[in-house]
């Protein structure tokens, strides 16, 4: 297993603040290492999946400015079934099996309210297995998955207890 260092955390935080950031840059802003030594550890990090890096899509400037987050309840034996189709849609952006009330999450794009509508009522609730579905429209995100940080230390749990 790859063990992560100061170094290896700072070039995750810079790659996420630009992805297409030169190893030349990386290096000069955190010191005291190569452009070369910022390449390898980004190659490590990559190969053991400790991170990936892509393009990351603004829904909004290509007109879908609504987004709904949909549980879904399903019956018992199906929950596979029934997340594996969801995942072939576009419309659908986030996807993952729950532990609860509900089955499966999703978080679904569109262009208005209407086509959330139709899409959940047209599309998952007819596929088979999908016993009820309850949505909410997400009118604004504060923090999304990509801008997720590897916590440093348990301070905010910590905190969290005080």
């Amino acid at each position: 297993m790859y063990e992560t260092d100061k170094i290896d955390m700072k070039i995750i935080e810079l790659l996420m603040e630009d992805g297409r950031m030169p190893a030349a840059e990386i290096a000069r802003r955190i010191g005291d290492v190569s452009s070369r030594t910022v390449r390898y550890r980004i190659e490590q990090l990559i190969e053991n999946n400790l991170i990936k890096i892509s393009a990351i899509v603004n829904p909004r400037k290509f007109g879908y400015s609504t987004i709904a987050d949909v549980f879904i309840e399903v019956e018992t034996g199906l929950i596979q079934e029934v997340a594996q189709k969801l995942a072939f849609y576009d419309r659908v952006s986030y996807i993952a099996y729950a532990i609860g009330e509900t089955d499966v999450s999703i978080q679904v794009v569109a262009r208005d309210t209407s086509e959330v509508y139709s899409f959940v009522t047209d599309v998952i609730g007819k596929i088979p297995g999908v016993r009820k579905t309850t949505t909410s429209i997400v009118p604004l995100i504060i923090k999304d998955v990509y801008q997720w940080r590897v916590p440093e230390s348990d301070s905010d749990i910590n905190a969290a207890e005080e």
